[in-house]
């Protein structure tokens, strides 16, 4: 962690006034799952085309959410089927600030992500304010929806030169599944998400080419889920699981 912070104190700062106009909420996301090892190369690499989000002197933010399904866990088996337009519904707390907001995110057929949120107060879906929200844009019967999984994890966020993308990047990341009481820990590995409004011209896909980490998609829910709960179905999660095992056996080797 100490190597991190050093390499992202050396980045010219972006503050989130600045990022106003980077909001992305309606996007198109690829991710990349890795290990800190490449991590620290590639932050060393985007140095001079990338900004680091700086919040009060702070470039690593603590997240911590919990995602609800249904108690069939409907969300979770329509994106193991492989099913377009499928949405997924989160409480996220950014413990810096100790903001909480509910956010429901849906993936269209095209592969673009629309991403609504309110700022709360808890989780409690008693609350007219959120019940409204979830009727507006959830396409699931409130009286059916549970706590399914928490992680949290450290975020960085850059911003590239022209504003046109942001790219989070997450590690130590932890799961506690809230059905199973199962907790994993996911040591090394990093996710990182390419955020951006359409096919824009991205620097970092190419230094990504060049440390051989190709896209791979890596759903927190759906991922938190299949590792900790061994009632659900994950045939086509599978390949995935089997790829995240090799980067965390290839990390402690």
């Amino acid at each position: 962690m100490t190597k991190l912070n050093d390499i992202l104190t050396t980045f010219e700062p972006i503050t989130l006034a600045e990022m106003s106009d980077i909001r992305l909420m309606n996007r198109i996301d690829t991710k990349f799952v890795t290990t800190q090892e490449k991590l620290l190369q590639l932050l060393q690499m985007a140095h001079d085309d990338y900004w680091a989000q700086d919040i009060d002197g702070v470039r690593l933010s603590r997240y911590d959410t919990t995602y609800f399904d249904t108690d069939d866990f409907a969300m979770y088996r329509i994106h193991q089927a492989g099913h377009c337009g499928r949405q997924k519904m989160r409480f996220r707390t950014y413990v810096g600030s100790n903001l909480q907001f509910m956010e429901v995110k849906t993936k269209n057929n095209h592969g673009r992500t629309k991403k609504k949120r309110i700022k709360v107060g808890d989780m409690d879906l008693a609350d007219a304010v959120k019940r409204e929200f979830l009727a507006d844009h959830l396409r699931y019967d409130i009286e059916t929806l549970q706590p399914a999984i928490r992680n949290n994890f450290d975020r960085i966020t850059l911003v590239n030169r022209a504003k046109t993308e942001r790219l989070t990047i997450d590690t130590g990341l932890k799961f506690f599944n809230l059905v199973s009481g199962k907790n994993l820990e996911m040591g090394p590995l990093v996710i990182i998400e390419l955020k951006r409004d359409g096919l824009c011209y991205s620097p970092v896909l190419e230094m990504l080419r060049q440390l051989r980490i190709h896209p791979h998609g890596f759903s927190k829910y759906c991922m938190g889920s299949a590792l900790t709960n061994s009632q659900l179905p994950v045939n086509r999660f599978k390949p995935k699981l089997i790829d995240v095992r090799k980067i965390l056996a290839s990390a402690s080797s």
